[in-house]
């Protein structure tokens, strides 16, 4: 849904604010509600869990630990493997759905600060990876084992790849290489080191990804977790739980992660909140294990032989300094699977622990009041990460979901982030005549104001205004006895495009040029000469394309001709379509008739 803002005035000692801000000559600042509809009228949490507050912002890095002690950020960034040459924006970017998928378009790259790494010292670097992955809104729970794989199993609401709980090593049956086996290496026990304060790092492709407990994201979603500022490290709080954990991600089977803090009884959400247990113990002797330290690894535990295939029992190493207890995602069994020497029954899910062995548990949460299977993060009493983390060895749902190259299929936009944002102004403040405006900005952005007592000759009070982060602002230096403001976006800086996007995507044409469905691209609009055109710089009300589709950072630096950029949603009409040019009263407006083709 689109706002219409109106004007700001000012007028004299006991004036009203008597709305926002006008049109823009260059990028109207509009108000953007989005959502999708569930069956019962509530927003899907499909559509609506994802983090897309600070899409505007560039992603940073510490490289090493004096930069986060100075908090000294980089938004280029290169180490000869991994290169990031331009500032890219954070995050989730676009988001589309149909009836059936929902797509995500990322960077990939953390809405938090990321790193440093080993103070430096770790190989790799993050970048753009520019990914649309979709995940089924449907899901079912399997009929067939499915192991997850190396690489993204899903997608964290930061838009950051979800990484099962291995680190690519495997016994083989006299050391360990890359690939897998029946004794799988544990990431968080044999990587935790080169994790970044929010545990997370990345491969050799700059795919930045979480193992375990994101714990940066889970701050940021206000997930009882603290952050000390002098440190610029995060730690569980220790206060009392007051409320269940968000959706942390999605799996590529269609079910929810959520934090560690769930319903203690699954179906009653007036049980209160606790956290959830893990449904593993070390085979550590303790609970009705075998103590691998006396036994040795002679055989893999019964959840990994009906994952694996009962026929798989490789011997592996003997526990030793070298290859010590709990190195191998192996060397934990299931509790359903052991005596309660307690009881001398098997422990039992929902009275003894809380998850199965996938890590979930079904049961009701805020965003799913009748139900749903769901992975939970496992930590212990003291925030400490624990297997499996946040999902076991398989999916508990057919994990249909992935990596795609295009859409298919007609979606609705849910969310286009990033430079397709509209900027947002934020209630203006009046002090004994003195304007303050404030909006949302697009780091790297360059804003105009102007202001008029009539609505028809505008004069610039401030140009060249640089966004701080995401944010824009202006305060007249002298008190106004009656005025209208307005704010114009006039230049936006390179940067790494997700998506295709104006930073370095494709550019076209009109009249005469197309582009596809999906993708985001600069027009530059040659006008009619009839009726003759308003000189360069002439304030701009709008650039429209098929007569929904808004024009963003549009100008007019040539006479009779406009530059503009459009996201053109997935789902957009094809064929050639209209583009109307509106320049702010008493400008004229033209019409190109059939003047740009979407494919």
């Amino acid at each position: 849904m689109r706002t219409k803002l109106s004007p700001l005035k000012i007028a004299g000692p006991s004036a009203r604010l008597l709305g926002r801000i006008a049109a823009v000559p260059a990028v109207i600042l509009t108000a953007i509600q989005v959502s999708s509809a569930a069956d019962n009228g509530a927003p899907s949490p499909y559509t609506s869990s994802w983090l897309t507050t600070y899409s505007r912002r560039y992603a940073r890095i510490y490289t090493n630990d004096a930069m986060k002690t100075a908090g000294t950020t980089l938004t280029a960034w290169s180490n000869g493997s991994q290169t990031q040459a331009a500032p890219v924006y954070v995050g989730v970017q676009e988001l589309y759905s149909s009836s059936n998928w929902v797509y995500l378009r990322s960077s990939g790259l953390a809405t938090h600060i990321m790193g440093p790494w080993l103070n430096g010292a770790f190989p790799n670097l993050p970048k753009n990876q520019n990914v649309l992955y979709r995940i089924p809104r449907a899901p079912v729970v399997h009929t067939a084992t499915n192991l997850t794989g190396l690489g993204p199993i899903g997608y964290f609401v930061d838009g950051v790849a979800m990484f099962d709980s291995r680190d690519a090593f495997y016994w083989n049956g006299s050391a360990d290489v890359q690939g897998t086996g029946s004794w799988n290496r544990e990431a968080y026990v044999n990587e935790g080191p080169t994790f970044d304060p929010g545990y997370a790092h990345q491969e050799n492709t700059g795919t930045h990804h979480y193992h375990a407990d994101p714990i940066a994201l889970r701050y940021q979603l206000g997930d009882h977790v603290d952050f000390n500022s002098a440190t610029r490290t995060y730690s569980e709080s220790t206060k009392a739980v007051s409320r269940h954990s968000p959706i942390l991600g999605w799996v590529r089977d269609g079910y929810p992660v959520y934090g560690p803090y769930g319903f203690s009884n699954p179906t009653n959400p007036a049980s209160g909140r606790r956290r959830m247990t893990s449904g593993f113990q070390l085979r550590n002797g303790q609970n009705g294990t075998d103590n691998l330290a006396t036994t040795g690894r002679t055989t893999i535990p019964l959840w990994a032989a009906r994952m694996y295939g009962s026929s798989v029992n490789q011997t592996g190493p003997a526990v030793s300094s070298s290859y010590p207890l709990s190195r191998y995602m192996e060397d934990n069994a299931y509790l359903g699977d052991l005596v309660n020497p307690n009881t001398g029954s098997n422990f039992v899910q929902g009275v003894d622990f809380d998850l199965n062995e996938y890590n979930a548990r079904f049961c009701v949460t805020p965003e799913f009041p009748n139900g749903t299977w769901a992975y939970f993060v496992c930590i212990n009493s003291n925030g400490t990460p624990v297997f499996p983390y946040n999902i076991g060895r398989s999916f508990y749902g057919n994990p249909v979901g992935g990596a795609v190259t295009s859409i298919g299929e007609t979606v609705t936009t849910n969310f286009l982030g990033g430079p397709n944002q509209a900027p947002l102004l934020n209630n203006p403040s009046w002090n004994s005549g003195v304007v303050t405006l404030t909006w949302s900005a697009l780091e790297g952005g360059t804003y105009r104001v102007e202001s008029t007592t009539n609505l028809r000759t505008w004069t610039t009070n401030a140009t060249s205004l640089a966004a701080i982060l995401d944010a824009g602002g202006y305060t007249n230096s002298s008190p106004e006895n009656q005025k209208f403001f307005r704010v114009a976006q006039t230049a936006l800086a390179t940067y790494d495009p997700v998506g295709g996007g104006s930073g370095g995507g494709s550019t076209s044409v009109a009249p005469g040029g197309s582009a596809n469905r999906g993708t985001t691209v600069t027009v530059t609009i040659t006008l009619p000469s009839s009726p003759p055109c308003p000189p360069a710089n002439a304030p701009l009300t709008s650039v429209t394309l098929a007569g929904t589709i808004n024009g963003t950072s549009i100008s007019d630096a040539a006479q009779g001709t406009v530059v503009a950029t459009f996201a053109i949603p997935a789902n957009a009409p094809t064929g050639a379509q209209n583009v109307v040019v509106t320049f702010t009263s008493p400008g004229p407006t033209y019409t190109l008739t059939g003047g740009f083709t979407i494919n």
